[in-house]
């Protein structure tokens, strides 16, 4: 009996200790560059048989007061990085690259799966799989050059017909 009363103290102890590192866990993968907070950067898995991927972020606030611009990326995990845009052009949705993403003072753009704005990994060095890791070091016009850890998972959600053909 008294080995059975232990075993459930240690198990509710390290229960107890996994639910407090959860706030930790989920703050890690924030990083902050001045007044920048750049939030879950994440790629999704390679399509089979393409060379190219993407990249997104959950958000990049920008708490200053001065606006900002997302102009440039860069990884060792691909030959260059795009900044793309996707916008509704009649009944087509068109993808094309742009030259840098506004960050107005104050608020927070969204680099999410299915929304407006990703980033483009061009001929990839190999497929990005589940579970990957890599840098991307972000180029910003006021906050300068600042490198995250891009985690490669599956997009909890997908709006219903957004597939991109990457």
């Amino acid at each position: 009996m008294t080995t059975m009363l232990r075993r459930h103290a240690l198990g509710m102890l390290l229960g107890m200790g996994c639910a407090l590192t959860l706030p930790l866990t989920a703050r890690a993968h924030d990083f902050r560059a001045g007044d920048l907070v750049i939030d879950h950067p994440y790629a999704t898995p390679s399509i089979a048989g393409s060379s190219n991927g993407a990249a997104y972020l959950r958000g990049i606030r920008n708490k200053g007061k001065n606006a900002d611009r997302l102009i440039a990326a860069s990884t060792p995990a691909a030959a260059r990085v795009e900044l793309h845009e996707m916008k509704l052009e009649g009944d087509i949705m068109r993808m094309r690259e742009v030259p840098f993403i506004e960050l107005p003072a104050g608020q927070e753009v969204q680099l999410r799966h299915g929304q407006s704005h990703h980033l483009m990994l061009i001929d990839l060095k190999q497929p990005l799989r589940e579970g990957d890791r890599f840098d991307l070091t972000l180029q910003f016009e006021k906050a300068g050059e600042y490198k995250v850890k891009v985690w490669v998972q599956q997009p909890k959600r997908m709006p219903s017909g957004h597939q991109h053909p990457h």
